[in-house]
């Protein structure tokens, strides 16, 4: 090979390792987001599932008071909250389709998420993205998206994520019928890191209200 092609060749190589690497994919094929409300604070728990189904123990935990804005969760490792596992934030407050970055605890990037504001009022949808992954999610019942805009009652309601060039399933979470927001996240696609997949399953919640 001539010198000049060598170093020519050796140049883009730099280029590309010099580039911040990505945080390795972290995938869980299934979770558990459970919302409990107080009068002070509204508390997200990420819960593994165990082999027979059932919840095990907490992965990631936030915390927030109940006037605050919900333009920034943070998700800790431990019940004191002092390791961070990672985050969302809104590139715009107070914006109903404004883009939310995911970040994993060292603040390096993992995807993002947007509500599709002018779609979403009739059926909720919103956009996800991250490596590898460009996907589109919609509340599968219309009819129910409709009522939950008019009666204040706890539906049970449903996702869907699907890869946007093949239509295959991404991500699905379920929310339970009942009074305490419970829901089940399967993520079949295993390019998905599950801490971006968890910041979509709870970005769902906090943003449906609007």
């Amino acid at each position: 090979m001539p010198a000049r092609r060598r170093v020519r060749r050796a140049d883009r190589l730099r280029r590309v390792t010099d580039l911040p690497q990505s945080p390795a994919p972290q995938h869980l094929a299934r979770f558990f987001v459970k919302q409990r409300i107080t009068m002070m604070v509204n508390r997200y728990e990420i819960r593994e599932a165990k082999l027979d189904g059932t919840e095990g123990a907490v992965i990631a935990v936030a915390q927030q008071k109940r006037l605050a804005f919900k333009e920034q969760v943070t998700f800790y490792a431990d019940e004191a909250r002092t390791q961070a596992v990672f985050s969302f934030k809104a590139r715009q407050a107070l914006d109903f389709a404004a883009v939310y970055d995911v970040m994993d605890g060292a603040g390096r990037p993992l995807g993002t998420f947007q509500k599709d504001f002018q779609a979403s009022l009739l059926r909720s949808s919103f956009h996800l993205g991250g490596p590898g992954i460009d996907a589109y999610g919609q509340e599968r019942n219309q009819v129910v998206g409709i009522l939950r805009r008019f009666i204040d009652f706890p539906f049970s309601f449903h996702f869907t994520f699907t890869d946007k060039a093949t239509g295959a399933v991404v991500l699905t979470s379920e929310r339970q019928f009942t009074l305490r927001d419970r829901y089940t996240v399967d993520v079949p696609d295993q390019r998905l890191d599950f801490r971006l997949a968890a910041a979509m399953a709870v970005g769902l919640d906090v943003l449906m209200a609007r």
